[in-house]
């Protein structure tokens, strides 16, 4: 008796579907948790070179965050650029539903009382944590959903664009290229809105303010790109063995078969 669904065309369909579902929820997973994470915490990260101090501010919304330029790539190579644009717009949907029970949960009652100076309630009442997850979050989403949709279009585009015309040779380019230009339009626009739009980044409004902010544009894009060239190797196996798996081959769509 078959353990197939009746919607499973067959074994070789479910698992290339089951495939795409882990990476489709690693995706989406991510980027809920950065979404929610945000501009929470900044980590300091600086560290000394030749005798310099390098400042690095990070926020840790950023750290999930390049495992979705991961998984697009995967997505890209493996389905084709139909199925990450999709995953892509459903990314989108997923941070308008998260902010709106964020919204809900903070005007449903009991009316809670605020600080007029803080626009949150007194640190020490319970629901403070609440709050101030749903201040800054609010206040960060409409950037995030802009710098969210610009990068990961982009990533997709320049990702397809280098696959087309390398014939699907040099995978090393495609996977860095995309994702290093789409991270520093991500990294840009985040931060720059976050900034002037939603005034949520912890600034010193004595001091002048691009000097600061090129401080976390750096910061964040620095991180990106190191992480963004560790994960060339298992990008590469993770392609070779994921192809033989599923038995797909990432050049067909373009005409032509290499492996």
């Amino acid at each position: 008796m078959s353990e197939l669904h009746p919607i499973e065309a067959s074994a070789l369909h479910a698992r290339r579907e089951r495939v795409f579902l882990v990476l489709a929820g690693l995706f989406l997973g991510s980027m809920t948790m950065l979404n929610i994470l945000g501009i929470s915490r900044f980590v300091d990260l600086s560290f000394d070179l030749f005798g310099l101090t390098i400042p690095m501010s990070l926020a840790i919304g950023v750290l999930p965050y390049p495992v979705t330029f991961l998984c697009t790539d995967f997505i890209c190579e493996l389905y084709g650029q139909k199925r990450a644009n999709h995953l892509v717009w459903v990314g989108l949907m997923l941070n308008a539903w998260v902010v709106a029970f964020l919204w809900l949960g903070g005007v449903l009652p009991p009316a809670v009382e605020m600080d007029p100076t803080t626009g949150l309630p007194p640190v020490d009442a319970y629901d403070f944590a609440f709050f101030r997850i749903r201040f800054l979050t609010m206040g960060a989403v409409f950037a995030s959903m802009i710098a969210y949709l610009a990068a990961q279009l982009c990533d997709v585009a320049l990702f397809h664009f280098w696959k087309r015309l390398t014939k699907g040779r040099h995978l090393w380019l495609r996977n860095n290229g995309s994702t290093l230009v789409s991270q520093f339009v991500d990294t840009f626009a985040v931060i720059t809105i976050t900034h002037f739009y939603a005034k949520g980044l912890p600034i010193d409004p004595a001091a002048a303010i691009w000097p600061q902010l090129w401080i976390f544009i750096a910061s964040g894009y620095v991180f990106k790109l190191t992480i963004a060239l560790l994960d060339t190797i298992p990008f590469y196996l993770g392609v070779h063995y994921l192809g033989r798996y599923l038995e797909i081959d990432p050049n067909e769509e373009h005409g032509e078969s290499i492996v």
